[in-house]
């Protein structure tokens, strides 16, 4: 049984880490935690004169510097004076230069939210009319490339080191402070710090790249560093390094004096550390509520300390399951978990569940707002997940509780069968050291008895007598290493037989096997959890698409391809066919339009002359005139034909067929 555990336990570890590897890399990049709201102009529309200026409004406050907030004409270069000034931390307004010339222009912004996370985007207008232009709307992303990657790596190593290091250290002093002379939970909680620590000071180097330039050589730039240092999140990235300062003070007493102290010295001494550690874990938990979500919108004072309670309650529950896992399959045989350990972590994790539950329920609300945004925003199917994977936790907790109790319940019988077999070991011993005691007393007698006969022999007994000293000598040697073997191989059977007996428990195995499942899905919902923290909320999501509906056109997936087939009569001869224009991928922007014209029967045939125009009643908008080139018999095609704003438009395709037949016919699209 028991060599069939540790194939299982590295195939899960294996799987787990894979699964955490994939919601990393989907992860991508942080999403935008401030929309933007509105601007003016507007994204996609179509102005008469040149402005005097742009503005753009957020639905938090953000952050700029003189490269944030910039205005491209159609070739590209810069028509804004750079330097953008803001009201109220929301709303950014940068002047245009006087005399620009009609066509399109595409603003550009790249800004760092209030909860820390960079935001990017860009949008088109046109004046007089759209054009082409030089100037691509999807290229721009916040927190991406190498340093995005490696800097929400750091998040999810900080996240994990502090759920180690504070759960395990919980774990100890709450429910099992044997563990403290366990070498297994010592490196446990020490890696946790470690991890912790070193992220933390990743993410420090990172930020200024980060948050700016994105270039991985930025990251040793003292300027950047010392502008890092200078916002929110730097000075909570600090403020972290000295908690940690004193949180390895705190594990060196854990594992150092407090270990050494007896078990009613332990008892004075707990206090002390249950207040240090919850001063020092509640600090730690506070430099991501004062400097990320929590920190920004609704209710941010009630927030806050919400947001550490919850954090709290994760490391506990998690950390402390992580704690509990390592002891019971990397406890020294002499050590065991013992049951009432397992009962109090039973009813501590309890306890953090529903913490979790009221905390979760009010960050639900405050960063959802409605119903429909659980499915209509990745926040929310984010967090439906989980809320599965702490359902299905919570289930296999059940499970434990009942292992828990049937394992209280076993453990006087295994306890009285331990102590028959150590009675049998040492009556065993006795009767051993009996016999040995009498085979040495006769040996004594029967060498007294003889006589030794003769002078002549005195030389022979004393060489033999010699002789003998020496080898006695040299058989005393291999004896005492005969002894330490012998020794060493009672330890390795004693060890073996007290892992055989630990395993063949079917209470504790049953334990060991749901813990080992409870901690699986564990790491999953802590890399669930790490990703709804780089991830916009629902209810900024929504109110981004509100006021400004046109926007999802522009940065979401394509809505697909429209075609459309009108049929024309000119009057003239050949003057009746089909024609079909087909528009990709008919969203706000640069699309691709392919026209094909056909007789009747389904041949292409060519014609003299095609033109199409767009127009959109509802806004005045257009006609916005399309000449497509002609590439082969039957077929025109025009590449980045500009549609503003999204929207029911009209499409009028204008065919002649002679010097004088010709027709203009129309059909309307959602465009958008």
């Amino acid at each position: 049984m028991t060599q069939t555990i540790a194939p299982r336990v590295r195939t899960l570890v294996l799987l787990l880490l894979a699964a955490a590897c994939a919601l990393l890399a989907g992860a991508g990049p942080a999403s935008a935690h401030a929309a933007l709201t509105g601007s003016d102009p507007g994204q996609g529309t179509v102005v008469d004169k040149a402005p005097a200026q742009v503005s753009l409004a957020f639905s938090e406050s953000v952050s700029m510097d003189d490269d944030s907030l910039r205005v491209l004409d159609p070739k590209g270069e810069r028509v804004d004076d750079g330097r953008p000034s803001g009201t109220g931390g929301t709303t950014y307004t940068v002047k245009l230069h006087a005399g620009l010339p009609d066509g399109t222009y595409t603003v550009t912004y790249q800004v760092v939210s209030a909860d820390s996370h960079p935001v990017a985007g860009a949008y088109t207008f046109s004046i007089g009319a759209p054009s082409e232009t030089s100037v691509s709307v999807n290229g721009t992303e916040a927190g991406g490339g190498a340093v995005g990657w490696l800097y929400g790596l750091g998040r999810y190593v900080s996240y994990a080191g502090f759920t180690v290091l504070v759960g395990g250290a919980a774990f100890v002093l709450a429910c099992w402070p044997r563990g403290s002379g366990v070498r297994a939970v010592q490196r446990l909680v020490v890696s946790g710090w470690l991890a912790l620590t070193s992220a933390t000071l990743v993410l420090l180097l990172l930020r200024g790249s980060y948050t700016g330039s994105g270039k991985l050589g930025d990251a040793f730039d003292l300027n950047l560093l010392g502008e890092a240092l200078q916002t929110k999140t730097g000075a909570a990235l600090v403020s972290r390094l000295l908690l940690l300062a004193a949180a390895a003070l705190f594990v060196a007493v854990l594992f150092g004096a407090y270990d050494k102290r007896e078990d009613e010295e332990k008892r004075d001494v707990t206090f002390g550390l249950a207040v240090g550690g919850a001063v020092v874990a509640s600090g730690l938990a506070a430099t991501w509520a004062m400097s990320e979500h929590a920190s920004v919108g609704l209710q941010a004072g009630i927030a806050m300390p919400v947001d550490i309670v919850h954090l709290l309650a994760v490391a506990t529950w998690l950390g402390g399951l992580t704690a509990l896992l390592v002891a019971l399959y990397r406890a020294p045989a002499d050590t065991p978990v013992a049951a009432s350990a397992v009962r109090r972590f039973s009813r501590l994790a309890f306890g953090s569940v529903i913490a979790l539950v009221v905390t979760g329920t009010y960050q639900s609300w405050r960063q959802l707002g409605s119903w429909t945004a659980f499915t209509d925003t990745r926040y929310g199917q984010l967090l439906l997940v989980k809320i599965g994977l702490v359902a299905v936790l919570v289930g296999i907790a059940y499970l434990s509780r009942r292992w828990t109790a049937q394992l209280a319940e076993a453990v006087p019988a295994i306890a009285h069968q331990r102590e028959k077999e150590q009675v049998g070991a040492s009556e065993g011993r006795k009767t051993a050291e009996t016999e040995t005691a009498a085979k040495a007393r006769s040996a004594e007698k029967a060498k007294a008895a003889e006589k030794v006969p003769g002078a002549a022999k005195g030389a022979g007994a004393a060489k033999t007598s010699g002789q003998g000293s020496g080898a006695g000598a040299a058989k005393g040697s291999g004896t005492s290493q005969r002894d330490a073997q012998l020794a060493r191989q009672r330890a390795a059977v004693d060890a073996a037989r007290q892992k055989r007996q630990r395993d063949a428990d079917p209470h504790r195995f049953g334990l060991r096997r749901s813990v080992l499942a409870e901690a699986g899905i564990a790491v999953v919902l802590l890399a669930v959890t790490t990703v709804l923290t780089q991830t916009e909320p629902g209810r900024t999501e929504e109110e981004a698409k509100a006021a400004n509906p046109s926007s999802a056109a522009t940065t979401g997936p394509s809505s697909g391809a429209v075609t459309l087939d009108m049929p024309f009569d000119t009057g003239g001869q050949n003057g009746k066919g089909v024609v079909r224009v087909e528009l990709d991928p008919a969203r706000v922007g640069a699309n691709d339009m392919h026209l094909y014209v056909e007789r009747p029967d389904g041949k292409a045939f060519d014609i003299p002359e095609v033109k199409v125009a767009f127009t959109q009643k509802a806004k005045d908008i257009g006609p916005l005139p399309v000449v497509p080139d002609h590439i082969t018999t039957g077929h025109w095609s025009a590449s980045g034909v500009q549609i503003p704003i999204a929207g029911d438009w009209e499409v009028a395709v204008t065919v002649r067929t002679s010097d004088i037949d010709q027709v203009t016919v129309s059909k309307n699209a959602q465009i958008g």
